[in-house]
């Protein structure tokens, strides 16, 4: 279910029927709340069942491979959501065929950094089940690793790679010849730093104290990658 969801649906409607693709998709959401709170080892079949209304044999009905195939279903889903998101968001406030004015370029990293952080509020269950992920990472199935980072972090790490690049092509920052570094430098010194701290949102930080950590953090990424202005 790479990819996106919206893409995933379409496939979805035409092979299964509706109500069983309705039921499917209502138990993915109440289980990304399930595994958000109590992680992948915790979370039983059992509460899985209950949290959607259903039958544990219902669920296996729907999912044989059981709470493996439901959590790699979950993580995929929620994680091309939030993809979506930032990737939307990025291309928002770096549009690519507009870079920005020198001037107003700690503004918009600013901008983006704060969008990006916003997003933690906006998908609780997504990044708490996140949280689960690093925490758990000896448990979780590796295809289930491999499935989160190929829906989630990968595309939107070579989206920021491309932003990079294009601010580099502007002459606004210099790369150093890793654009898709300078893209992971500039998450981990934003939004990154601010998910730890915050424990993935589940301890949300005072909004002054995220935002010092965010215009501090953009400070930082460009005094390590503003290119030197003409004259």
């Amino acid at each position: 279910m790479n990819g996106s969801n919206e893409a995933w649906m379409d496939q979805a409607r035409r092979e299964v029927p509706p109500r069983k693709l309705e039921k499917q998709i209502a138990m993915v959401r109440t289980s990304c709340g399930v595994f958000g709170r109590e992680g992948y080892a915790r979370a039983s079949v059992d509460a899985l069942a209950a949290a959607a209304g259903i039958s544990t044999r219902t669920l296996y009905n729907h999912f044989p491979g059981g709470k493996a195939e439901l959590f790699r279903t979950v993580v995929t889903w929620t994680s091309n959501d939030v993809k979506d998101a930032q990737i939307s968001r990025l291309r928002s406030l770096l549009p690519p065929e507009r870079p920005p004015h020198p001037d107003d370029l700690e503004r918009d990293l600013v901008a983006l950094a704060r969008a990006f952080v916003d997003l933690i509020a906006d998908y609780r269950d997504h990044f708490a089940l996140v949280r689960h992920i690093h925490a758990e990472a000896d448990h979780v199935p590796a295809e289930v690793l491999e499935a989160w980072k190929s829906a989630g972090p990968e595309p939107v790490g070579r989206a920021l790679a491309d932003a990079m690049t294009g601010l580099a092509a502007a002459g606004l920052i210099d790369t150093h010849g890793d654009p898709a570094l300078a893209g992971t430098h500039f998450t981990a010194l934003t939004s990154q730093s601010i998910m730890q701290l915050s424990h993935y949102g589940v301890l949300p930080l005072p909004k002054d104290r995220t935002e010092h950590l965010i215009t501090a953090g953009v400070a930082a990424f460009l005094r390590a990658y503003r290119a030197p202005r003409a004259g």
